[in-house]
């Protein structure tokens, strides 16, 4: 076939993979990095909301969560990028700034989605880490004189970081790979870069194999890295 007789992977990997090594692999990590960690932090927040007595305040998270689980990361990202600064300019114009333009990069509108997303998520594996940490060891800590906000942050949260490890560091796989959605707010990551050298170089099936096997790459580390991690925490423990 003549699809066959024209694949130039040696091309291909001298023109595309130099650019995918440098900036587009940078955007993906430190977009991954950064998203993870507030995704915990947020996800650590939404839990605690969950948790706590006031109906009014877990209620609205409740709805929060729905909404977030209920549509697409890739909607959210172009609803982030597109359509929150047009809700920005239109408040500022009703609080008497006409002229107001708001505007946001795709690498911070991709780092908010996938923050609000991903957290929504973690959430309720933090949530039902520690409902899930018997309730003896807090009434132990009550007995022994910890107040209830220290028996939580000191017995309770520490214990259900940790059962959470494997399954965050699986939400760390997927996130890493969900970055690409980032490539249709126009963020300068791997398929991103990619899809812009096909356009100019009509290599469809190498570039694609190629940014296949990077992301490939990436993960196969990342979680030989996690359950290494994983390992030596079990083993300290």
């Amino acid at each position: 076939m003549r699809v066959l007789q024209n694949l130039n992977f040696e091309k291909a990997l001298s023109e595309l993979l130099p650019k995918l090594l440098g900036n587009a692999l940078e955007i993906v990590l430190f977009v991954s990095i950064s998203s993870f960690i507030l995704a915990i932090l947020f996800g650590f927040l939404l839990a605690l909301g969950r948790l706590s007595r006031f109906k009014l305040l877990n209620g609205i998270i409740i709805v929060f969560q729905e909404i977030i689980r209920g549509t697409p990361l890739l909607v959210q990202l172009v609803y982030i990028y597109y359509v929150f600064p047009l809700f920005v300019q239109i408040i500022a114009y009703f609080l008497g700034f006409p002229n107001y333009t708001a505007s946001l990069s795709s690498v911070a509108a991709g780092i908010i989605g996938i923050t609000i997303n991903y957290g929504t998520y973690i959430s309720e594996v933090i949530r039902s880490a520690i409902l899930g940490i018997d309730k003896g060891q807090t009434e132990a800590a009550l007995a022994l004189g910890f107040s209830p906000r220290q028996a939580m942050f000191r017995i309770v949260i520490p214990q259900a970081f940790f059962n959470s490890i494997p399954v965050l560091g699986n939400y760390l796989l997927t996130l890493v790979k969900d970055t690409s959605l980032m490539a249709y707010i126009t963020a300068p990551e791997l398929l991103q870069t990619t899809q812009a050298y096909i356009s100019q170089s009509f290599t469809t099936i190498e570039s694609y194999t190629i940014v296949a096997v990077v992301y490939l790459v990436i993960c196969l580390c990342l979680s030989f890295i996690l359950k290494a991690a994983e390992r030596r925490l079990c083993r300290r423990r």
